[in-house]
């Protein structure tokens, strides 16, 4: 079976039309409280490598049902009215999603050069994926 278009051609695409910003420009900007950075990595990514400290962890099967108010899986981050840098391991998928996004009137975005091995290999700050919250509520 021949594809109509490659992976390959769907990320070209995608970055012809996203901001793509400089990995050293988004180091830069890390502390910055206007910016959330969008980890879209499967989790055992997260796990096995780390993230960028202070990341939301939004997997990228949710990305549009936590960015849409209509959907029932709405974060409000996302209506937070800042700017979102979104990566994954190569910049890949976060080109696929920042377009996505972008196409939805989710704005301003963009998407890290490099992914996080860009950020790794420049220097950026890398923290351990946060424990996920396992309190068990009581019955009392």
């Amino acid at each position: 079976m021949a594809l109509k278009k490659s992976c390959k051609q769907l990320v070209a695409d995608a970055q012809s039309v996203v901001r793509t910003i400089p990995v050293a420009d988004a180091i830069e900007r890390h502390n910055d409280p206007g910016v959330v950075f969008v980890d879209l990595r499967d989790v055992r990514e997260l796990e096995r490598e780390g993230m960028i400290p202070g990341a939301l962890h939004a997997p990228r099967g949710m990305l549009e049902f936590w960015v849409d108010p209509d959907s029932p899986y709405y974060k409000e981050v996302f209506g937070s009215e800042k700017e979102f840098y979104f990566y994954c391991a190569s910049a890949w998928r976060s080109a696929l999603a920042t377009r996505t996004v972008q196409e939805m009137g989710l704005e301003p975005v963009a998407h890290i050069e490099g992914g996080f091995s860009g950020w790794k290999k420049a220097g950026g700050p890398v923290g351990e994926k946060p424990a996920r919250n396992t309190k068990v509520k009581s019955k009392n």
